[in-house]
């Protein structure tokens, strides 16, 4: 009997320190296994650009602000008017992976000459989502992001009617 028991409590060994030895395998390969280096963000500017609409101003000229949900506004002697001309945020399409962190940074005022003289001065305002924000979308899909901004327009001397377009710089930082 003693014989039969040895050779069982044999058996029970042989099988266990192999599974003992397969689990510790596994675990030490779980537990130093790197995360994957980060990918850098792709940014895609789309066909939506920052985009004011058509207004008019007086004596004293103001401001017309876009925000990033799409809603503009004036101030001072400008009066916002429709004549069919679009008005909306800057689309952006970022991908990425889950999880990056990105803050946007503002480059400095833009001046926009105007196709008649003058020139206005172009703020980048505020985004949607707002910074910093957090990529959420799977990789290859892209996360949306909206920027405003806001137009200072002078008197109708220093302004005269017409189109006003330029460039400004928006840095975006992968953290």
């Amino acid at each position: 009997m003693k014989t039969d028991h040895a050779i069982y409590k044999d058996h029970g060994v042989r099988i266990i320190k192999p599974l003992i030895i397969l689990l510790l395998t596994i675990i030490s390969a779980i537990s130093f296994a790197q995360e994957d280096p980060p990918r850098p963000i792709e940014v895609t500017v789309t066909g939506q650009q920052l985009t004011f609409g058509a207004f008019t101003h007086g004596a004293s000229g103001g401001t017309v602000t876009v925000e990033p949900t799409g809603s503009r506004s004036s101030t001072g002697d400008v009066i916002l008017l429709g004549l069919g001309y679009p008005y909306y945020p800057t689309l952006y399409e970022i991908i990425g992976n889950p999880g990056t962190v990105i803050s946007i940074l503002n480059g400095p005022d833009a001046i926009l000459p105007g196709s008649n003289g003058g020139s206005i001065t172009l703020t980048i305002g505020s985004s949607d989502p707002a910074s910093p924000f957090v990529l959420t979308a799977v990789y290859p899909n892209p996360n949306t992001l909206y920027i405003g901004g806001t137009v200072t327009i002078g008197n109708s001397a220093a302004n005269p009617p017409g189109f006003y377009s330029g460039t400004y710089d928006v840095t975006f930082v992968q953290e």
